[in-house]
């Protein structure tokens, strides 16, 4: 084909199998435009990558596995560093991204690890790319692509996510390093309204996310978080989550993304951090797989759902995913947790080399609770009581 073969002789890349599919790289779109019965570049994406989409979304929906969110930047991992009193610099994230990535048959519960675009560059201690570490636990790697939360200027307050500007070429580059998914994080904030142009702004700019990363290979985690500050109730939670997801779904089909090629990243359906009256896990995975009924197709082959701001328990938030699990669904019901896999781990370690085994079993024990509960087997005996500790921050911020 003759399409085929300009991307072939693109000098931006010299291997074939990493840029299939990519017509933003090529020197000149008009000229494979202007081709005779050259397939549009919906149709090159489609067909250079829909099966590995479709594959690649599978194996991260596998049975008893999840998703470890490892992707704060650097910044946000200093803070974490900071609260065990150790100084943010290369080497400290690194040793202990490295000490995450080794534990010893991680792979059995997680099947995908999202990366911030250092990790993905960075090798462990011992001098091995982590992405090839990752690969060998049969973890897919994983990379959040977003740019961060800005001011959305007319709106009351709210925000929106920066990050499409450049896009196409980053994300090309991150499949060429071995990632195979990707992550964009939006908010939706309930105190602040939400007003409908930041509904709106969050929907359309995760459909164009999800359609340039799908473009470039790599399957896109769809993640507008409705935010748990404030004092309001589960029903407002309910309500406003189905508002955002039906705004998403829409601008998803207007944007031509596969849905058989994406991932789910909703936080739970929960009253507000601040809110006086509590909800039982039953009650909370009642309302969250109401949401996902009501507005999720059933192409979609997996939720990994979350609770992005920290506002349970590691305990919780693997009671509120096994209740979930306790009836049939026709989507993969799954984790992607940060500090509900991390926060004991990380106190465990506490910076010293002679802790890391002791971290390394930390972090197992609630990755292994987290895959019973997407089996629907967790009973949370024996749990220690850091486990059970809230991580609920106001206004939390990557």
């Amino acid at each position: 084909m003759a399409s085929a073969s300009l991307l072939k002789s693109s000098p931006v890349l010299d291997k074939s199998e990493w840029v299939k599919g990519q017509t933003l790289r090529q020197p000149s779109v008009s000229v494979v435009r202007c081709l005779p019965n050259a397939p549009s570049p919906l149709t090159i994406r489609a067909g250079s990558y829909a099966d590995e989409l479709v594959k690649t979304a599978k194996i991260v929906a596998s049975p008893g596995r999840g998703i470890l969110a490892m992707d704060e930047s650097n910044a946000t991992c200093g803070k974490r560093l900071a609260s065990i009193g150790l100084e943010n610099t290369e080497a400290n994230r690194q040793a202990y991204r490295t000490l995450l990535v080794t534990a010893p048959g991680l792979g059995n519960y997680i099947s995908g690890a999202i990366l911030f675009e250092e990790t993905l560059y960075q090798s462990t201690t011992d001098g091995k790319k982590i992405v090839d570490v990752l690969v060998e636990q049969k973890i897919v790697p994983g990379i959040k692509v977003d740019k961060g939360l800005v001011p959305l200027v007319g709106s009351n307050n709210e925000s929106w996510c920066q990050g499409l500007d450049g896009l196409a070429s980053r994300t090309a580059a991150y499949y060429q390093q071995g990632a195979r998914f990707a992550k964009w994080r939006t908010v939706v904030s309930i105190p602040n309204g939400p007003t409908e142009l930041a509904v709106k702004e969050a929907a359309w700019g995760l459909a164009r996310y999800a359609a340039i990363s799908q473009d470039n290979g790599l399957v896109p985690i769809v993640e507008p978080e409705i935010l748990l500050d404030g004092e309001h109730g589960i029903e407002r939670t309910f309500e406003v989550a189905q508002k955002v997801w039906a705004e998403v779904f829409f601008y998803l089909a207007e944007n031509n993304v596969l849905f058989e090629g994406i991932l789910l990243k909703p936080s739970m359906v929960t009253p507000g951090a601040e809110c006086k009256e509590r909800n039982t896990p039953q009650q909370i995975a009642d309302y969250t797989l109401k949401l996902l009924q009501r507005r999720i197709p059933p192409a979609v082959p997996g939720i990994m759902a979350s609770f992005l701001s920290g506002g349970q328990s590691e305990v919780e938030a693997t009671l509120n995913l096994n209740a979930m699990n306790q009836s049939s669904n026709p989507w993969h019901v799954s984790f992607s947790y940060a500090r509900a896999l991390q926060n004991t781990c990380l106190k465990t370690w506490g910076g010293r080399p002679e802790n890391v085994k002791a971290a390394q079993e930390a972090l197992l024990i609630r990755a292994k609770a987290n895959s019973l509960a997407q089996l629907g087997k967790y009973t949370g005996e024996g749990e220690s009581e850091e486990a059970k500790k809230g991580m609920f921050v106001k206004g939390y911020v990557y």
